[in-house]
């Protein structure tokens, strides 16, 4: 019996090292990421007409008209419009006074 008690202990050493590498990489890799994830996401459902943004192309503009998943940002210079999905805005480059 005492050597059926020492294996299953054994085998529980040899898991453990395993279980703890999962773990640090949960709370280094993926917690953070997820975090900033939801960051993006809040900051992409919070746009406002007339903020000026930078999508994941470097495309700077201000936007014009917000849809559901579009947005419709005007670049400078001609006074071009391009519509891009919002997944695709990187960041709002402007400034609000939004009170929490």
């Amino acid at each position: 019996m005492s050597e059926q008690a020492a294996g299953g202990a054994m085998s529980l050493f040899t898991l453990l090292p395993l279980v703890l590498i999962f773990v640090i990489m949960y709370f280094m890799l993926i917690r953070p990421q997820k975090k900033k994830e939801k960051e993006a996401q809040k900051m992409r459902n919070n746009l406002q007409i007339g903020d000026e943004v930078t999508t994941i192309g470097g495309i700077i503009g201000i936007v014009v008209s917000l849809k559901e998943d579009t947005v419709v940002i005007e670049t400078a210079g001609e006074r071009n419009k391009i519509r891009v999905k919002r997944w695709a805005i990187q960041s709002n480059d402007t400034m609000h006074d939004d009170v929490e």
